[in-house]
């Protein structure tokens, strides 16, 4: 290639384009696995619940990660809040759909007893407001990594919930590294 076609890359990491460009690919995964008809019903709707409620759960976990980051170093909230927000609605996403939403809210209603009993670990944060935010986008990529995963098996609406949440995910990792370059 002539050398002036070529441009130099001024800062290592993904551009805006290869980001889109990943999300653009999990979206037309979520497209394809919500073109696919399956015949067995009586399975879907148990592994649906299940999906939805571990769904729900991972964010959730991630919510009290932000908070845990929130409470250890509050200089981060102006630009952790909206990330944190948006979190939130994930999980009540995962949570609130008319049909869906009952049985994996069921549980977690139910699950508050017995976690009081047995809490829940609370993430270990880093003492530094940087590796924290590190840390941070670390958990947001590897959950993003895993709902683009789950998404393949998943039935096409929770399918392309998980792709877009995914993405969002992978966006939020890349914002969190972004003042790292």
């Amino acid at each position: 290639m002539p050398p002036y076609l070529t441009t130099p890359r001024s800062r290592p990491g993904p551009r805006r384009r290869s980001l889109l460009t990943g999300a653009a690919g999990v979206a037309s995964a979520a497209l394809l696995a919500g073109c696919t008809d399956t015949t067995d019903t009586d399975e879907r709707p148990s592994a649906t619940r299940r999906l939805r409620a571990r769904t729900a759960e991972d964010s959730r976990a991630l919510l009290a990660r932000y908070d845990a980051v929130l409470a250890a170093h509050p200089s981060l909230a102006g630009r952790l809040g909206p990330l944190r927000d948006e979190v939130r609605r994930h999980a009540e996403a995962f949570e609130d759909d008319g049909s869906t939403a009952s049985p994996s809210a069921a549980p977690s209603a139910s699950a508050s007893p017995s976690a009081s009993a047995k809490p829940s670990p609370k993430p270990s944060v880093a003492s530094d407001p940087k590796r924290a935010v590190r840390d941070l986008a670390k958990a947001e990529r590897e959950l993003a990594d895993r709902r683009a995963e789950a998404l393949l098996d998943a039935p096409a609406e929770q399918a392309r919930l998980l792709a877009s949440v995914a993405a969002a995910g992978a966006a939020h990792a890349y914002l969190l590294t972004e003042d790292d370059k």
